[in-house]
């Protein structure tokens, strides 16, 4: 089993590794907003939590991340959400009827 990982010490491997959250995201290819949003929690995914622990350690040993990650096609992911007017696929729309944008 994969112990969590704490927002708090997601930043201080960030930090091992001289990232910011920004950074972070554009190397693995995320929005940062979706890397900063599990501020609220508190926890970050283990699949993160295994990333960031490996790139603090790679460069505390004097190791280059970025050099292995540049080996690696990975397309950004598209943002989820809707598009305005609309929640959950429906239209929104007022009492009369009009849609909202």
């Amino acid at each position: 089993m994969i112990p969590t990982m704490t927002y708090e010490e997601f930043k201080r491997q960030l930090g091992k590794a001289g990232l910011t959250a920004k950074d972070f995201a554009d190397l693995v290819k995320l929005s940062p907003n979706s890397i900063t949003n599990y501020a609220q929690s508190g926890v970050v995914p283990p699949h993160l939590a295994i990333i960031v622990a490996l790139m603090g350690e790679m460069a505390e040993n004097s190791l280059d991340f970025r050099l292995v990650l540049s080996k690696i096609k990975v397309e950004q992911t598209k943002t989820r959400g809707s598009p305005k007017g609309h929640f959950g696929g429906s239209k929104v729309t007022n009492e009369s009827g009009r849609e909202l944008i």
